[in-house]
């Protein structure tokens, strides 16, 4: 169930491993539904109650506690393993989404009310099997040789990338025909089909419950501070990124109103650079360490997003956005390396978990404070404070390591 290559690793070669091609498949299928449920749920809630507010209310507690669960749900597939903990939380996950459905389908009666949604879509939120942590954990069985690990890594946070582009054009789709609940509907078709197919895979049958998670010194975890701090860094500028665009078409005369489509392109330069940067990332033969590596790439976003404030017009913008695009898969495919070097062989999981709560909590507090500066300074300083920002993680991080630190962030 592992490689050991005796030529030049490649993308190729990762999905030439036994097992890959079917466990990854699997487990992209399962993680399309991230990008399609959310919208759905928001649409669905929006049109039920006629409400933003009860629609952001409920958006609200599915978010929070996807994000801030995260660990707690990883821990357990440490603890118990994949086959054993991923099925229960996807029964839990499925049953929450239908009742939401039934709830948003039969808007004027009190299972339809706000409290009883939000209760719903906490209770769906807390159960989200997380398939990405436990899929770049058994890549790391997969692929011992750490080159190849690199291009596994490399691979999947592209492909997770591209998930969540898809999955609301896919909403978009599906809600010309059908009402928005329709798509809650598919996305736990495809959680329910993926989580069954990536368990019952050979590599993941293989993974045998962690019976020291969460008893030795720093829970298995020690090292994992540097880089939570570098993704939570890179969260902020992407939560700020998305707003701040939105600000800047508004005040060049191109809002929502009249040039739309011009900050969905821009948008779609974010991830267009993020994507081909993963893919170069992750074909380069490094000879610096990760470690070393993570404050510098950490840096080229904040250096980036510094020039991005000084774009006169939406064209050059896209160009300085998909150049600092370029950093942030990188970024976060080190970081995922740097997790797997740090953590014991029963919290890999948990540790690749602890990274996406870092990005997806850096970017709600991003967002937060992208709207609180865009009304009060011009778009351009801004991006400057956004930049800097991101440096003094960088710097941090950097600093860090120089030291020989364990850890920023106690992780247990």
């Amino acid at each position: 169930m592992s490689a050991s290559p005796a030529v030049r690793p490649s993308y190729a070669l990762v999905l030439r491993v036994p097992h890959a091609r079917r466990t990854f498949a699997a487990a992209l299928t399962g993680r399309l539904s991230y990008g399609i449920v959310p919208l759905s749920l928001m649409l669905a809630v929006t049109r039920s109650s006629g409400s933003y507010t009860v629609a952001g209310a409920v958006m609200a507690l599915f978010g929070v506690t996807v994000v801030f669960l995260s660990p707690a749900r990883a821990t357990l597939v440490d603890r118990y393993g994949p086959r054993r903990a991923l099925m229960p939380m996807a029964a839990a996950y499925l049953a929450a989404l239908g009742l939401l459905t039934a709830a948003v389908s039969r808007p004027d009666t009190a299972f339809a009310s706000a409290p009883v949604l939000g209760a719903l879509a906490a209770v769906a939120g807390a159960c989200v099997p997380p398939l990405g942590p436990t899929m770049r954990a058994v890549w790391g069985r997969l692929t011992p040789d750490r080159a190849l690990l690199q291009r596994a890594y490399s691979l999947d946070g592209v492909a997770e990338e591209l998930l969540f582009v898809a999955g609301p054009l896919l909403v978009g789709v599906l809600v010309g025909f059908a009402p928005p609940a329709a798509g809650i509907v598919v996305g736990a078709a495809l959680m329910a089909g993926g989580t069954a197919g990536f368990v019952s895979s050979p590599a993941v049958r293989g993974v045998r419950p962690g019976k020291a998670a969460g008893r030795r010194g720093g829970g298995g975890l020690r090292g994992l501070g540097r880089p939570v701090v570098a993704m939570a860094g890179v969260g902020l500028a992407l939560g700020v990124v998305d707003l701040l665009v939105v600000a800047f078409a508004e005040r060049h005369g191109q809002g929502t109103a009249t040039g739309g489509a011009g900050v969905a392109w821009v948008l779609a330069a974010l991830s267009a650079g993020s994507a081909v940067g993963g893919l170069l990332n992750g074909a380069v033969a490094w000879r610096a360490p990760a470690g070393a590596r993570l404050p510098l790439l950490t840096a080229g976003l904040g250096v980036t997003l510094c020039g991005a404030g000084l774009a006169p017009g939406l064209g050059t913008l896209a160009v300085a956005v998909a150049v600092a695009g370029f950093f942030v898969s990188p970024t976060l495919t080190t970081a995922y390396l740097i997790a797997d070097e740090c953590a014991a062989p029963e919290a890999r999981v948990r540790a690749g978990a602890w990274i996406n709560t870092a990005v997806n909590a850096g970017s709600t507090v991003g967002t937060a404070v992208a709207g609180a500066l865009a009304g009060r300074l011009p778009v351009g300083v801004c991006f400057a404070v956004t930049g800097a920002a991101v440096l003094l993680t960088a710097a941090v991080t950097g600093v860090s390591r120089r030291r020989g630190t364990s850890g920023l962030v106690p992780l247990a």
